[in-house]
């Protein structure tokens, strides 16, 4: 009989419970155009995590998500031969703000510019 109890405790595991959840909630987004503010799509476009080298990659019209420990990091943001380097600047106890920054490659330039994010994403989401 305490064979039988024994293999229904190993059968029935205790519920184990996560004391962290990460939040994904800081977003860089922009355009990638040419001179003449064309869209370039299948553009190489990398993140790099200055502090680890670690990269995103991607093209045009992909996501890379930086969760709440990123909170002051330095980032490399490349676009073709284009380099930006961009800080991760937020509050990580707001989980109710959209967070983030806007980067534009056009041409030969590249520009961030963190007040555009908030009405660049409503458009995006509104689509």
């Amino acid at each position: 009989m305490l064979a039988g109890a024994l293999g229904m405790a190993v059968l029935a595991p205790p519920v184990a419970t996560a004391e962290h959840d990460v939040a994904y909630r800081y977003t860089v987004l922009g355009y990638v155009t040419d001179g003449e503010s064309r869209a370039r799509p299948g553009v190489r476009v990398e993140l790099v995590r200055d502090k680890t080298g670690f990269s995103y990659l991607g093209e045009t019209d992909t996501v890379a998500r930086l969760g709440d420990e990123s909170v002051g990091e330095s980032f490399s943001l490349r676009a073709d031969s284009l380099v930006l380097s961009v800080r991760a600047h937020f509050d990580p106890t707001d989980h109710a703000t959209e967070r983030g920054t806007r980067v534009d490659f056009t041409g030969l330039r590249a520009l961030q510019n963190s007040t555009a994010f908030a009405p660049t994403l409503k458009r995006f989401l509104s689509q």
